[in-house]
């Protein structure tokens, strides 16, 4: 499997300790297997960060590789994944206990629902079918050391 991670400098060793604590799986080195993905975050983190360039460091790993992780995956945006987005994006304390997590991206467009769900103005299923008819990337959280050490920088791509 290829993996992509945008940013605003080529990482060729992800260092958890960069990590921000409030994004949708928590603190973790994001990846996406979506090559223009990618590209629009490392655009967005070269624009937010005002410095470096956009870069697209691209990892591979395999099935065996991951075989021994623990894998918390969501195939949609359904309950339980909104419920974990939320209180990661909430900064509620959460027991940690998988090496990666992967599933939707809560981007630009469906920010705005889950922040309405956060403050009240939607309720969970109102939410939900809202988020249900829209397009989503994928994300994989790389959460520990342990996951770090499964994928493999290849190459960069600059932007």
């Amino acid at each position: 499997m290829i993996l992509y991670h945008g940013s605003n400098v080529e990482v060729r060793e992800p260092k958890l300790s960069y990590s921000r604590t409030s994004l949708d799986f928590g603190a973790g080195f994001y990846t996406t297997t979506d090559l223009e993905q990618a590209k629009k975050w490392a655009k967005r983190v070269a624009q937010i960060r005002n410095g470096g360039k956009p870069e697209v460091s691209v990892f591979e790993t395999d099935e065996k590789s991951w075989s021994d992780l623990s894998v918390l995956n969501f195939a949609s945006a359904d309950k339980d994944w909104l419920s974990l987005v939320v209180k990661y994006r909430t900064g509620q304390r959460i027991d940690e206990k998988f090496d990666v997590i992967s599933g939707p991206v809560a981007n630009d467009r469906t920010v705005n629902v889950i922040n309405q769900y956060i403050a009240g103005t939607f309720s969970e299923d109102i939410a939900l079918q809202l988020l249900l008819p829209m397009q989503f990337s994928n994300q994989y959280a790389i959460k520990t050391e342990k996951a770090v050490s499964a994928i493999i920088w290849k190459e960069t791509i600059s932007l």
